[in-house]
């Protein structure tokens, strides 16, 4: 803990902690559009309990870094690609991501649901279910995450700390961000194909092609700046309704 005593190690610490929320926007997301499938009464606790999982996962990781850092490491060649174990992790991963934001687009987005078939689904949606989607994601999410942090500071105990900061950042604010998320469609299904395009680039990760998180930070950001703006705009003007179809001349 000599690190605390010194500006490079509050510098890091607060460089980490700032890093660990901006990677763990994503992770927050995708909590929340999971959890929403659960009863209301429940959401909350599943929110709390992804993100406790989360902080334990990459704390995990960091206490058996040699493990994790070995992971980089090749172990074969396939049609010209090196394979390694962060490489598997990180398409497998996309691959979920994939499947989970596609099939829930698809479910907001297929017609109206009566009442009680929407509430029926809401009863079958197990919480240990939802647990464990969460637990593989916080995985995906907390291993590239690890192991940029792993290049930023010196100490363990830097790290392991920002984590906490971070993870405990994201609880306070979570339960607003996921009320926020329910009560506009629009930015819900933004969300959704922000995690669309966070698992296209763990995807191309995972096959070697290095995409620049900044991209994509920037993008998603973007969209958000002008979605606000729609918000805004629709809070103050009433909804205007397309015609189905042109009258017959």
């Amino acid at each position: 803990m000599d690190w605390i005593t010194t500006a490079e190690g509050w510098a890091a610490l607060l460089t980490l902690t700032v890093l660990e929320i901006v990677l763990g926007i994503d992770n927050i997301i995708f909590i929340a559009i999971v959890a929403g499938k659960l009863p209301h009464g429940r959401r909350e606790r599943a929110r709390r309990l992804g993100l406790f999982l989360a902080m334990f996962i990459r704390i995990a990781l960091l206490l058996s870094i040699v493990w994790v850092m070995s992971l980089t490491r090749p172990f074969m060649v396939l049609f010209g690609l090196e394979l390694s174990g962060r490489a598997l992790i990180l398409a497998g991963g996309g691959l979920f991501l994939i499947f989970k934001s596609t099939r829930e687009i698809h479910d907001n987005l297929e017609g109206e649901v009566p009442e009680q078939e929407h509430a029926a689904r809401r009863r079958s949606v197990s919480f240990a279910g939802v647990i464990i989607q969460i637990l593989l994601l916080d995985i995906v999410f907390s291993l590239d995450s690890v192991i940029t942090a792993v290049g930023m500071a010196e100490f363990v105990s830097i790290m392991i700390t920002a984590i906490i900061i971070a993870v405990l950042t994201m609880l306070f604010a979570s339960t607003a961000i996921a009320e926020f998320v329910e009560r506009h469609p629009t930015v819900k299904m933004l969300a959704l194909a922000f995690l669309l395009l966070i698992g296209l680039s763990l995807i191309a990760e995972g096959l070697g092609q290095h995409v620049p998180k900044g991209y994509i930070y920037f993008a998603m950001g973007f969209s958000v700046f002008v979605e606000m703006i729609n918000l805004r705009v629709r809070s103050k003007t009433s909804a205007v309704h397309l015609r189905r179809s042109l009258p017959d001349e």
